[in-house]
């Protein structure tokens, strides 16, 4: 594509210099031995066990016959074993393809399909899904697909039990692991994580192992991760906020990973209770949830020490409320997407209370960030546009894509994010909505998370969601969906007076519709696209 990508500056880890993820794993291991690595119910690893447990993969995979650069997926929730799997991929110079977990068997055929995968590790007892049976049933042909290994339940007929996989090791040499993870490079693909598909088909955004590296180095540092932190991790793990800002950056920190498979509050609350949690990161519904939790008082959460959120739409009131009623002592919201390896900026530990409240922080080191008009020119601060990206953290491109590549990557080497922000002096971002989620109402640009931040300050509202619907006469106007605080109880009507009070005409709703809970994705986020069917109805 004609882009020039600079050279990757050295840069050091706790005295070392990891520069692929199974040399990071080796390292770790030395130094920090029997210290914990990952508490999962009744399994504990420590960090040489860890090590051990994924040397034995690596060699099972092996024995498998995988090859450098064969994709291999997993399909299975938050659990031990998907971190041992996953680092033993990496240690054969696989690259990992995570699948989410609420996709159907078609869903995930076309993910198999789309990257080539050799082999799959899923599970057949997980919330009563059988996921070997939900693939066969979608009735699609998996040529590439070449053996499933079934880490939890039952394996059905054609697949390989977890035990049975591992007893392969003894196949090949005992340093047979060790001698393939000398020969990957930290320019060799890591992994391949899917976009959620949510408006098309899903895109597969490659990224090195130097990228994750040393992307997560520098998220671990700014946000304060430390040796012996207690990390809780309800986001999952086929996304690279649960992967990479979760057990990756864990593992970097020499923290402890307790993975937890599904999000309930109570399940969360205890947990933090009984396992002293001192890192809780995740999106903004999960903190407002635990904040709208009647019981929450009843639970001891003083351990909590630091959150991590980010999002469109993240109300100000919510960060004020975390560090006062849930008593974190750093709370930092950061931006990022799928193809930036997660992150792009990042609020600092010494921003003050309003920077932390207001913006996502600025570019983490090394890379730029720009706000752009529809021609692509640079926008004077304070002004909204397309937030582009270029550095180190964009991904190589899509995945058997190169036409959906080019039109993410520009020829100078911007990746075009689909976010509208705006940027301050000092390099501080605003994120202010989607592109696709804007709306013009009458010739006015109406912002969806603006206005959903306006409709919080409300008495009585605890989540609300707002979209965009044709109308005849302005074109588009806004649809909001609320959902009361718990004991409280309200109208359409009434939303829609104090709306009309408190914010301009045209960006106050023209229709409320009260619902129990909003449709969200397994990392949190609301699925507009649903409520944008529900509205035009």
């Amino acid at each position: 594509m004609g882009r020039t990508v600079a050279p990757l500056p050295p840069w050091r880890y706790h005295g070392l210099v990891p520069e692929t993820i199974p040399e990071l794993l080796r390292q770790q291991a030395v130094k920090l031995t029997d210290r914990q690595a990952i508490v999962d119910g009744a399994t504990t690893l420590t960090f040489v066990e860890l090590d051990r447990r994924v040397d034995e993969a690596a060699r099972a995979l092996l024995s498998l016959g995988v090859n450098k650069g064969d994709r291999i997926a997993i399909w299975a929730p938050n659990m031990w074993e998907w971190i041992v799997c996953a680092l033993a991929i990496h240690a054969v110079g696989g690259v990992m393809v995570p699948i989410n977990t609420r996709y159907k068997g078609a869903e995930a055929a076309y993910l198999l399909n789309k990257s080539g995968a050799k082999a799959l590790f899923t599970v057949t007892g997980f919330l009563d899904v059988d996921y070997v049976a939900l693939l066969r049933q979608s009735g699609i042909d998996l040529p590439a697909l070449a053996d499933i290994v079934v880490l939890r339940g039952d394996a059905p007929e054609g697949t390989i039990a977890y035990t049975q996989f591992l007893a392969r090791a003894s196949k090949v040499g005992p340093s047979a692991a060790r001698d393939r993870a000398a020969t990957v490079r930290p320019d060799d693909l890591a992994d391949i994580l899917f976009t959620s598909g949510t408006t098309g088909k899903p895109k597969g955004a490659m990224c090195t192992h130097a990228q994750n590296l040393r992307v997560f180095a520098q998220w671990s540092s700014i946000v304060g991760l430390r040796e012996g932190d207690r990390y809780l991790i309800v986001l999952p793990f086929f996304h690279s906020f649960g992967y990479k800002a979760g057990w990756l950056s864990a593992l970097m920190r020499g923290a402890t990973v307790f993975p937890e498979p599904i999000f309930d509050v109570d399940v969360v609350l205890r947990r933090v209770e009984e396992d002293a949690i001192t890192m809780l990161p995740g999106p903004p519904a999960l903190y407002q949830s635990i904040l709208l939790h009647p019981d929450r008082h009843q639970f001891d959460i003083s351990s909590l020490r630091l959150a991590v959120t980010g999002a469109a739409a993240i109300p100000v009131e919510l960060i004020h409320r975390m560090k006062e009623e849930l008593g974190f002592e750093t709370v930092i919201t950061a931006y990022g997407l799928t193809e930036s390896c997660g992150v792009v900026t990042m609020c600092r530990l010494d921003d003050d209370a309003e920077t932390i409240a207001t913006t996502s922080g600025r570019a983490i080191p090394d890379v730029e960030v720009r706000i752009v008009d529809p021609e692509g020119k640079s926008l004077p601060p304070n002004q909204p546009g397309e937030i582009v990206v270029r550095g180190y953290n964009v991904m190589k491109g899509y995945f058997d894509a190169p036409e959906e590549t080019k039109q993410a990557i520009d020829d100078e080497g911007w990746l075009h994010t689909g976010d509208i922000g705006t940027l301050d002096e000092r390099g501080y971002i605003k994120i202010t909505d989607r592109l696709k989620d804007m709306f013009i109402v009458g010739g006015f640009n109406a912002y969806p998370a603006e206005i959903e931040n306006i409709l919080l300050q409300m008495p009585g509202i605890g989540e609300v969601a707002v979209v965009g619907v044709p109308d005849a006469r302005l074109g588009e106007v806004g649809v909001a969906f609320v959902v009361p605080a718990p004991g409280r109880s309200l109208t359409p009507e009434a939303v829609l007076a104090w709306s009309r009070e408190h914010m301009a005409n045209f960006k106050a709703p023209r229709r409320v519709e009260i619902v129990s809970a909003l449709p969200r994705n397994a990392t949190g986020k609301v699925m507009k696209f649903e409520l944008r069917e529900r509205a035009r109805v």
